[in-house]
């Protein structure tokens, strides 16, 4: 049996071979993948993104936990879960420290949950390259529900808001994270905004200034993947945008994750009743391939250019007789030697 035809039959261990292909940019595994990609385009796309230390990790388990018993949707009953964990990776080795699976280890027994843990490889924007690739494969093979968990790294989160349909952004009390996501604009590319560690002191000050910080900015704009935004508390069906709510969950009292999980399910009722899904889908199409169409780009202007004159061209920047730019486009015209 040929690995697309396995992974389709359910097979976890042609699984794990196909996103380990796809990791290392093995050719097989994107064959499989190009082969697997019409079977296809059901699942939601959780995304959750935040500062280090806020709780993603224990948070996501505690989400996956409720959503393989209980469903996502309304009416699902118990559906399978798949959960994508990009950890940071080592500048030198490259290597990770891939400790999600240590947070998540009560999920392990489950069959219906399927855990993976993937290095960043100083990828930006918080996502690995390879986590597109990831995506599509564990949607063919059948999970409804995918749970996209990013790095952590600060500003550069908003790489998830082109990759999920529902983006969740998670703070914790007494760290400062509130304001600083404030500056970093990081309330843009929120659908739904989690206060986790909820039991801790100063949980109610960070919910009021998230809360602060929303009423300032909606509904007057939030057209990063919706429709223009209306009016706050209007019912996801009517409303032709959608302003993100703030919620307070614990992860490890096991607080506030139904609720949790009640809002993502209504931001995603939101995204059908208005149409905003394809938008969501085209857009991530759309960065899908300009993210291979740049790779393709200078792969072939390394094939292109001999090294002697890259190495040229780095030495008149050093020596600042030409700046980057006037480099680039001097090796594009093919004017140094």
């Amino acid at each position: 049996m040929d690995l697309a035809a396995a992974v389709l039959q359910g097979d976890r261990l042609a699984l794990a071979r196909l996103l380990t292909a796809i990791e290392n940019e093995d050719p097989v595994g994107l064959d499989t993948l190009s082969e697997l990609y019409p079977n296809g385009g059901q699942a939601d796309r959780i995304g959750i993104t935040g500062p280090p230390g806020c709780g993603k990790s224990s948070l996501v388990a505690r989400l996956a936990a409720h959503i393989r018993r209980h469903g996502l949707r309304p009416g699902t009953g118990s559906v399978k879960v798949a959960v994508i964990a990009v950890d940071p990776s080592s500048p030198f080795t490259g290597g990770a420290i891939l400790g999600d699976r240590i947070r998540m280890r009560d999920l392990a027994g489950d069959p219906g949950v399927f855990i993976r843990s993937m290095a960043s490889r100083g990828a930006l924007g918080g996502l690995a390259r390879a986590t597109f690739g990831a995506v599509q494969a564990l949607d063919a093979a059948g999970y409804p529900v995918i749970l996209i968990e990013t790095v952590g790294a600060g500003q550069a989160e908003v790489e998830i808001a082109r990759t999920a349909h529902t983006t969740l952004v998670v703070e914790a009390p007494g760290m400062g994270d509130d304001v600083q996501a404030i500056k970093a604009g990081i309330l843009e590319i929120a659908d739904v905004l989690v206060v986790n560690k909820a039991d801790l002191p100063g949980a109610e000050n960070a919910m009021r200034q998230l809360r602060s910080a929303l009423a300032l900015g909606y509904p007057a704009h939030h057209d990063r993947h919706h429709a223009a935004v209306g009016q706050a508390g209007e019912p996801p069906a009517a409303a032709p945008g959608w302003v993100p709510e703030v919620l307070a969950t614990s992860a490890f009292k096991d607080t506030g994750v139904p609720e949790l999980i009640d809002a993502i399910a209504r931001h995603l009722a939101h995204l059908d009743a208005s149409g905003s899904r394809q938008t969501v889908d085209q857009r991530r199409a759309l960065r899908e391939v300009e993210m291979l169409l740049q790779q393709r780009l200078v792969e072939w202007f390394h094939s292109k250019l001999a090294e002697q004159e890259l190495q040229a061209a780095v030495r008149l920047v050093v020596e600042r007789k030409l700046s980057p730019r006037q480099a680039v486009e001097r090796l594009s015209a093919g004017l140094v030697a």
